[in-house]
């Protein structure tokens, strides 16, 4: 028995530690320990040093967090900056009116003057990075409980943050890595005046629409432009025509020499949240369990929202970014649970924990430390799923109405309004705020919309989530209507003043606090707080409870999990910090007798045109270009132009806009999504089916040059011929 446990682990140990190239988002502080070496053998020519310095400038200096959640890269040493058209869509959409729709027809500023400021927008570099493990484990325990560890931890990462950051501007934090085995600080710099500076057309930025996302091949221009400014001793400072571009400590170069099949590529940015050290119990309550509540959630808002986007201009503005958001969750989810399936991933896990259940019982040490992990696991997430199902229908239903988030806004105008200790004065200060954000919320809001939302979700709701975990309001509202939620809908809109911009606009311009009952008293302000009480009062403690003894359960099976194989090279889950992943260019078999080449041309946009589908029109000076074949210094050796490329770099959400770079540190490439096969790599990397998609950074040189007439942008490039 002993000698058959001993090659079963053989096999596995083996098998984990097979060279999978392209698996991983490596810490760049790393890099020279763990990775150097693969990645020199598998053709990159510089050094570890050149991607991560804190002794001199190195391409993390070149690489920026944008706002919060994608990447960005500085092209030049003016502050100009690179990142996704739907990582800036959002600040587009900002600008847009009817009278100047730069979503529909993109926004090019002819001089620095011109460029428009983003007030909330913020880009961070990383200044540096440390392993801080010891300091901050230093008095921890085994023998203590999750919470008392915690506070411990807090305490001491709250002092390593203080000492780092003493005198300067900067800001930092410590993070856990591992499951909470490990802790890294990283400090870093935030600039907060950052402007637009050009993006396409959606036709171009957006090319494809939904119907792409998550597709390939595909043909998305997915590029936007900003420039980071700074005080004139090139820190950060708040927005002031004042400021001066930012002059980075280094900035990208940028090759037009093109790329085939084979070469070594690695991406550097900030990827979201990965988690591929789960038990199987988890990877069947996301991708069995959550994911087909919430794709059929979205599906319901995303019908009603297109078919209104279709009909009315001013509605497709208002709901183009909105709908994006939903969209882009909504077809990942479809594709991560598809991959799971076709992966036999949960099958795939069981069977690792037969292993591990083996390994862990076969001596006395590992039996006492791990033995019980497995069952506890099955325990927590058995009592955990009906739960996390019921707070799914809840988040992706009951709150995809928008006046019931927006109501929700004035609790604690309410709040504030009661208590003795608050002057006029505060009211009056918080209520200026509330008119901010209510001119922001209805410059974007459509009622009939959001009525339409109101009768479809909420009746799914009712309909479909176990009715012992519903919310009361919501369950006896629904009782006084008999079950008709569209007459619970007339009724309610009818009566709020929240979702009629004169009426809430007319009384907050009015308001004194004597005038809170009509707040408190009002139907959607009553649902709303009603629904958000049952999430604090109800879902959190569970919540809280769960993620708590998970925590210390994934901490220890992490723990395990390195014990149980110490010579593979473990990555950390992604979390939002700084990292690098790499592999090469390559095509890949998505199907039986299916084969996708590598790369896409401008032949495919004009192949997709359809100028009745709004996400295929074609920009006529691009048809122009194009039948010119006027494509200047930007064409490949094959005479036509490239638009998009894969390669087999692990990315996930956040590495949105990143730098795709060759095997000299040049940009070749801006990461914009990944093909709909490989969406389950969050939980579980298939080297067969896993890869990112990029835009061919030459494409975006060609439009913002030869479309756009912006040649001065690219003067300030540094180009690599």
């Amino acid at each position: 028995m002993k000698i058959k446990l001993l090659a079963a682990t053989l096999i596995l140990t083996l098998l984990t530690n097979l060279s999978r190239a392209g698996e991983g988002m490596w810490l760049p502080l790393l890099l020279s320990q763990l990775n150097e070496k693969e990645m020199r053998d598998m053709g990159m020519r510089i050094t570890a040093e050149d991607i991560y310095s804190v002794n001199h400038s190195s391409l993390k200096d070149a690489i920026v967090l944008f706002g919060g959640g994608c990447t960005g890269e500085l092209v030049s040493d003016q502050g100009l900056l690179l990142t996704n058209h739907h990582c800036g869509y959002g600040n587009i959409q900002k600008h847009s009116t009817l009278e100047h729709d730069y979503l529909t027809n993109g926004y090019w500023a002819q001089r620095m003057e011109e460029e428009l400021p983003n007030p909330g927008l913020s880009v961070t570099f990383l200044v540096r990075m440390e392993d801080v493990t010891s300091q901050v484990l230093m008095n921890v325990n085994d023998k203590m409980n999750q919470k008392v560890r915690d506070s411990i931890i807090q305490a001491s990462m709250k002092v390593l943050v203080s000492t780092a950051i003493k005198g300067t501007h900067y800001s930092a934090q410590v993070k856990p890595f591992y499951a909470g085995n490990q802790f890294y600080l990283f400090v870093a710099e935030t600039f907060t005046d950052v402007r637009l500076v050009g993006a396409p057309p959606s036709n171009i930025g957006k090319f494809g629409g939904d119907t792409d996302n998550w597709m390939w091949p595909r043909h998305t221009g997915d590029f936007s432009m900003f420039r980071i400014y700074a005080g004139k001793n090139n820190e950060p400072a708040d927005y002031s025509k004042d400021n001066v571009p930012y002059h980075p400590a280094k900035h990208l170069s940028i090759s037009l020499k093109g790329i085939k099949e084979g070469d070594f590529t690695f991406v550097y940015g900030f990827p979201g949240t990965t988690q591929e050290y789960l038990p199987s119990y988890a990877v069947d309550m996301t991708a069995l369990q959550r994911n087909p509540i919430a794709i059929g959630l979205r599906q319901q808002r995303l019908d009603i929202i297109d078919r209104a986007m279709e009909s009315d201009k001013l509605t497709r503005i208002q709901y183009s970014a909105k709908a994006a958001g939903i969209a882009n969750t909504w077809k990942k989810m479809i594709g991560e649970t598809r991959g799971i399936k076709r992966l036999d991933g949960i099958e795939k896990k069981q069977e690792f924990e037969t292993n591990f259940q083996q390994w862990a019982q076969s001596k006395p040490g590992t039996s006492a430390k791990y033995g019980q992990l497995l069952p506890a696991f099955s325990m927590a997430y058995q009592n955990f799923i009906p739960v996390n199902n019921a707070y799914t229908y809840l988040t992706e239903g009951l709150l995809g109405v928008e006046i019931i988030r927006f109501a929700n806004g004035y609790s604690n105008l309410v709040k504030q309004c009661s208590d003795k200790s608050k002057s006029d004065a505060d009211i009056q200060k918080l209520t200026k705020q509330l008119q901010q954000s209510a001119a922001a919320f209805y410059k974007n809001y459509n009622k009939k919309v959001d009525i339409q939302l109101f009768e479809s979700l909420l009746t799914t709701y009712t309909l479909s989530c176990e009715t012992g975990r519903q919310v009361p309001v919501v369950k006896e509202t629904s009782a006084k209507f008999k079950g008709n939620i569209p007459a619970w809908a007339a009724d309610l809109y009818k009566k709020t003043m929240i979702a009629d911009s004169a009426r809430m606009n007319a009384f907050l311009a009015g308001f004194d606090r004597g005038d809170i009952r009509k707040i408190e008293k009002d139907p959607a302000y009553i649902l709303a707080t009603g629904i958000y009480d049952y999430m604090q009062n109800y879902f959190a403690p569970v919540l809280s409870a769960f993620n708590a003894g998970n925590d210390s359960l994934q901490r220890q099976y992490m723990a395990a999990q390195m014990e149980m194989q110490p010579e593979k090279h473990f990555y950390p889950d992604a979390n939002s910090t700084l990292r690098v992943a790499y592999g090469n260019v390559k095509s890949y078999f998505p199907a039986d007798a299916v084969k996708y080449t590598w790369f896409t041309t401008l032949d495919g946009i004009m192949q997709k045109e359809n100028p009745d589908i709004y996400d295929y029109v074609v920009e006529p000076k691009l048809k122009e270009l194009y039948n010119l074949r006027d494509y200047g210094r930007y064409a490949d050796a094959d005479k036509s132009i490239h638009v998009a490329f894969i390669a087999s770099n692990h990315t996930t959400g956040g590495n949105s806009g990143s730098p795709v770079l060759n095997a000299d540190g040049q940009l070749i490439g801006i990461n914009f999504d990944r093909c709909w096969e490989g969406t389950m790599s969050d939980l579980m990397y298939d080297p067969d089916q896993c890869r990112n998609i990029s835009l061919d950074i030459r494409y975006c040189l060609f439009i913002i040059d030869k479309m756009a007439g912006a040649g001065r942008l690219v003067d300030e490039m540094t180009i690599a011929e």
